[in-house]
């Protein structure tokens, strides 16, 4: 009985530090914090043929002229990069929930914004 009486403190304690060194903000587990920006890239270690799965997916929903020849996105010419352009305007514009991003466990939310250069990544807020 004393091991989990002693517990509590620990985890109250560690789960102070967890707060603290956050910035004193938390944020739900699935990411859906208000205020804070969330956009959807592809996984890092999406298969090829997952990627382009995800384009045509995509892109039946949201105008994907941003990954064409002369789109604002279109370099660098990679499918890991397209398609993460595409798969956030798709999680942008059906709605910022996990599993908009999930694309068969190929998609991850982040809170950093990934937009580079002319590049501009969607946030719907």
């Amino acid at each position: 009985m004393a091991n989990s009486f002693l517990s509590f403190p620990i985890l109250g304690s560690f789960l102070l530090f967890l707060f603290a060194i956050s910035g004193g903000s938390l944020r739900p587990a699935n990411g859906q914090a208000s205020g804070q920006g969330l956009w959807c890239i592809a996984r890092p270690s999406t298969s090829d043929q997952a990627l382009t799965d995800n384009i045509n997916y995509a892109c039946d929903i949201v105008n994907c002229s941003l990954i064409q020849q002369g789109g604002s996105c279109f370099y660098p010419t990679s499918l890991m990069n397209h398609a993460s352009v595409v798969m956030n305007l798709y999680y942008q514009k059906v709605g910022r929930h996990y599993w908009n991003c999930d694309f068969k466990n190929s998609g991850l939310t982040v809170v950093t914004d990934p937009s580079y250069g002319d590049c501009k990544y969607q946030y719907a807020n």
